[in-house]
């Protein structure tokens, strides 16, 4: 019953955290300048093309008050914040049947959709990549500690960590010219993100549990190290690896925004990126509560696995 009413509690407290981070974010977009009036405006005058002097050399006419107000019915800006909120959160499922400001031909959700089998295929397949490998070498650097093999095992995790994902896919597109446009270098750039973490969270967490009280006394009952380790220390060792799952999963199916650039993917972190660049608002706050969602959700979804793996943990108190 403890550990039902700790996730109803998680569960509960999931709304109020959705709603304070779209009420904010909303509350941004409206208040910053910046918005799609202005921007909407901005085009009409072309300055997008040499500025406000290049308008009026090219004899544009200045908007008048009266369409300035229109503007802002159409986008729904002449209502009070709380009902903009609540016309977005409610009337407009979160945004996702308002039409794009950059794209009024699609709705917002009609854009990320298009974008969410791409990001989720990358996502699953680094998520994969990544899982399979570290892993196992985290496991094999703890059992080989100090030997030649953890020392070079631990010039590549640490390579991998001081490059940038971004230097990482342009390096990766200058000597390899032939994978520009496949599944590999993108791949590789997902998986060299959490590579090193991953593996040294796996290889530090099984040397503690293997130097634990409890392991030595298994193997002074008569148990071989072998047993020890598999049988009672690794399911101990993946606690912390299961705590991370919730911003893997956020990663999963909202994608990464420089690898996505760099490799120009159709995918949601490129969508957001140009959202943000172009001040799509509409679009911008619809991811947002989308990977605010997938977030909040892996978050739960690791406190449900570390539950699995220790069924040790005291939840009363939490």
């Amino acid at each position: 019953m403890e550990r039902l009413a700790y996730l109803l509690r998680r569960l509960l407290l999931i709304v109020p955290t959705f709603f304070g981070i779209t009420l904010v974010c909303f509350a941004l977009t409206r208040f910053l300048p910046g918005g799609p009036v202005e921007m909407r405006l901005m085009r009409m005058k072309g300055m997008g093309g040499g500025g406000e002097a290049a308008a009026v050399q090219a004899g544009a006419k200045p908007v008048s008050e009266e369409y300035k107000k229109q503007l802002e019915a159409q986008f729904g800006l002449d209502k009070p914040f709380l009902t903009q909120y609540f016309d977005w959160l409610v009337k407009n499922r979160m945004g996702m049947k308002l039409p794009s400001y950059d794209h009024p031909e699609k709705t917002v959700w009609q854009l990320i959709s298009s974008r969410i089998p791409v990001s989720l295929f990358f996502g699953l397949a680094s998520f994969v990549v990544t899982y399979l490998v570290c892993i196992p070498l985290g496991i094999l650097k703890a059992l080989k500690h100090t030997q030649l093999f953890d020392a070079f095992s631990s010039l590549v995790v640490f390579a991998s960590y001081a490059i940038p994902t971004f230097a990482l896919g342009m390096l990766l597109k200058t000597l390899f010219p032939s994978l520009d446009g496949g599944m590999a270098a993108p791949i590789a750039c997902y998986v060299a993100g959490s590579f090193a973490m991953l593996t040294l969270i796996a290889k530090n967490s099984l040397l503690d549990q293997i130097s634990a009280d409890y392991v030595r006394t298994v193997i002074a009952k008569g148990a071989s190290r072998t047993r020890a380790i598999w049988a009672h220390a690794f399911r101990n060792a993946m606690i912390p690896l299961a705590t991370g799952l919730g911003s893997v999963f956020t990663l999963v199916f909202a994608g990464s925004i420089i690898v996505e650039t760099i490799f120009e993917i159709p995918g949601m972190g490129r969508l957001s990126w140009d959202a943000l660049v172009a001040r799509d608002y509409a679009v911008f706050l619809g991811l947002l509560s989308l990977t605010s969602m997938f977030q909040l959700f892996g978050n739960l979804l690791s406190d449900m696995l570390y539950m699995v793996i220790d069924p040790r943990i005291d939840f009363s108190s939490r």
